[in-house]
Order: structure tokens, then sequence, then C-alpha cells
């Protein structure tokens, strides 16, 4: 069985953590996954719905982006063109899996980004239509959250996230929300009689 990325340095019998057999290539320092040994593997592991808000999350990991991460791959098992997800952590980098054997590839680094992430477990989602957009959800939250505190500063910024979150668990924070709207509502029609133009 060949390296998909170079396809001439053979995969050696590596054991990724513990229960774990995998493959290792001993050029790019990448791992394959074959799908059943991984399968065995995740069903031990204890089950967590993946959160794409962990992608915001600072952890002290060394990683540096394979130069091998944007080669297409073969399936070092059957040959098919390997699938990519997008992790978009701080470097975005792609897990690989066949589509076809469903076995997964991860470059040099890469498993140790998802065991902290908490994604390894259920590698297989990140190729889902609903993780992505899911992930494509929380980029516009994080994007929001950045112009509020770059437009209000860090203070006033987390206090109204706080006062946000309290709101969307209390019971009646509707009526909380409807103050809110309300009082802008009165400084804009108080701004616009005082300014006419």
């Amino acid at each position: 069985m060949f390296c998909p990325k170079d396809r001439k340095t053979i995969l050696t019998d590596t054991c990724l953590t513990e229960g774990l057999s995998s493959k290792h290539c001993s050029d790019c320092k990448g791992t394959w996954l074959p799908a059943a040994d991984y399968k065995v593997w995740q069903k031990k592991q204890p089950q967590a719905e993946l959160d794409p808000a962990k992608l915001s999350d600072n952890f002290d990991v060394e990683f540096i982006q394979s130069p091998y991460d944007t080669k297409a791959s073969l399936c070092p098992e059957c040959g098919a063109y390997l699938s990519r997800a997008r992790v978009n952590w701080r470097p975005a980098f792609y897990v690989e899996r066949c589509p076809a054997c469903e076995g997964i590839w991860c470059d040099h680094g890469e498993w140790n980004v998802l065991e902290k992430l908490g994604f390894h477990i259920a590698i297989n989602k990140l190729f889902s239509q609903d993780w992505q957009a899911r992930v494509r959800k929380q980029e516009m939250i994080d994007k929001e959250r950045a112009a509020i505190i770059e437009k209000l500063g860090p203070e006033l910024a987390e206090k109204i996230f706080v006062l946000t979150d309290d709101l969307e668990n209390h019971p009646k924070g509707d009526f909380g929300v409807a103050y809110l709207v309300r009082r802008f509502e009165n400084v804009r029609s108080n701004f616009s009689a005082r300014d006419p133009y």
C-alpha cells in the first residue's frame, strides 16, 4: 500500500492512538486510517455532538499546514480519488476520505488538531452537508461578534454578549428585547427631531 500523496513510499503499520491501528508514511509523515479499524475504534469512544464553535477556540498545539495538503490524492486501498473536507481552524486544512471504502487520510499534524477539537471521534461527519452548513453559520456568528468588538470595544461588547445570552435563556427574555428596541427607537426619533437634515 503506497502513500496517497507521493504514490511511491510504502505505508508502514503503526498505532495512531491507543487501540487505533493505522498506516504511516515515513516521507510525508501522513497517516492512513483504514475504515474498518477506524470504525471499530470509533464505537469504543464516548459519543458527542461536534461543535463548530470549537473552531474559534485557541489551544496550544504545534501545527504547520502540510505542503501536501492541497494535492489531489488517490485512495491507497481502492484507487478512488479522495474527497476533501475543509477544517476552518487556524490555519485551515483539509482532511481526506475515500468515498468508496471510507478510509481516512490525515496529513502530518492534522490528527493532533482534530483530537484537540474533539473531532477525531467522528471524522466522517465533517464531510456531511449538515456539518458544512453549521460551520458557515458559525463563521457568520464569529464575524458578527468581531464587528461588534471592533465598533464598541471589548468591554462593552462582552456586556452585550452576556446580556444576549441571559435574555435568550430567560423564559421572558422577549420583554427585555422589546424594552431595548423601544429605547433605541426613542433615541432615534429624538435624534431625528433635533437634526432634520
